[in-house]
């Protein structure tokens, strides 16, 4: 069997999983001047993170461009195996750009991009070579930092000195965002104790849950989480122990969780203390609009605090006004070039600094 046969055939196994916006027909080129497919990894559409940031800005770019709803259309990732496939499927149905959410795509995009040369391909949190790849990364280091100064102040406001950190998988994406956050956290208060665990995946709720309960009962009064769907688990332990009265914070990521932590949807309440964003959805929206245009950039994207490509939400309901002021003052010298942060950790998985 050569390559292009099996290419098409685990193509049309992985079409059972498409899913998405649109009619239940085709689309053609009067109303779909370009098509966009979208690639979850593991943690689904609906992680309130990564993957549902990342269409969120895809759906922005339909609207804002006119395009009806059948030319987007996203499939969901269940095992690592279905990312070749998934992406394959798209391509084969002529889709002008294919969208991979996440470092996981990295041999996926190499394998699956040259075979088809004429599709445009964006992979996010992974860098490619391929002569029709456009990679988007973050300085997830520095939104990082901020959460551990909104966190390490929001602490002690409230009489504490133990803040958590909670992250998917233990590798080098992540690891880049516990060692900003270790950071922020000591540039408050360098005897801050901070609680590390990973749940060893993207969408293990039930394992998220668990260690934030370990870390609350160890005395966190705020955890960042960097875990995708895991996280979900972190915000459920959160918002049970503030019904009961409780006042412990979970900063979200990637995208604004505030919404994924209401407890109270009468007055609006959450425990949402502010969310780490990394702008998935306008590295989405960016691609999406160059291709459009005809002018796709295959190349290495960097997005950074100066162009603010990471960065907190405008609306932190939660953050006092002086914790604001002062995040407000370390943003501006991050991009003034005073305060520079390191991917570097310091404290390893289930250790406490």
């Amino acid at each position: 069997m050569n390559k292009f046969t099996k290419v098409g055939l685990v193509a049309m196994l992985a079409a059972t999983t498409l899913a998405g916006c649109g009619s239940d027909g085709g689309s053609d080129s009067a109303t779909c001047p370009i098509r966009v497919g979208f690639v979850t990894d593991v943690g689904g559409i609906d992680d309130h993170s990564f993957n549902e940031g990342t269409w969120n800005g895809i759906k922005e770019f339909a609207k804002e461009n006119g395009l009806d709803d059948s030319c987007i259309k996203y499939m969901q990732s269940k095992n690592d195996s279905d990312y070749e496939p998934n992406l394959s499927s798209f391509a084969d149905e002529g889709y002008d750009l294919v969208v991979a959410a996440g470092f996981k795509f990295d041999k996926a995009i190499e394998n699956v991009a040259p075979t088809y040369p004429d599709t445009h391909f964006l992979v996010i949190d992974t860098v490619s070579k391929e002569a029709n790849v456009q990679s988007a990364t973050f300085k997830a280091e520095q939104s990082s930092y901020l959460a551990g100064v909104a966190a390490a102040m929001q602490t002690k406001a409230q009489g504490g000195d133990t803040v958590g950190f909670i992250g998917g998988e233990e590798q080098d994406l992540i690891i880049a965002f516990q060692a900003g956050f270790e950071q922020g956290v000591k540039s408050i208060d360098p005897n801050m104790k901070i609680y590390v665990d990973y749940a060893g995946g993207f969408d293990k709720t039930e394992m998220g849950s668990t260690l934030a309960e370990k870390q609350y009962a160890a005395g966190a009064k705020v955890i960042y989480h960097a875990a995708g769907g895991t996280g979900n688990g972190v915000f459920a332990a959160a918002v049970a122990r503030a019904e009961k009265g409780e006042e412990v914070w979970v900063i979200g990521v990637d995208s604004d969780q505030y919404d994924t932590g209401i407890y109270d949807k009468d007055n609006n309440k959450s425990v949402t203390l502010t969310s780490a964003l990394k702008r998935v959805d306008v590295a989405a929206k960016s691609a999406a609009k160059q291709v459009l245009d005809g002018e796709f950039k295959a190349e290495p994207i960097v997005y950074t605090i100066a162009e603010d490509g990471v960065g907190l939400p405008e609306e932190n309901p939660n953050i006092s006004d002086e914790i604001q002021a002062k995040l407000d003052e370390v943003v501006q010298d991050m991009k003034d070039g005073k305060i520079e942060v390191t991917t570097e950790r310091q404290i390893e998985n289930g250790q406490v600094g």
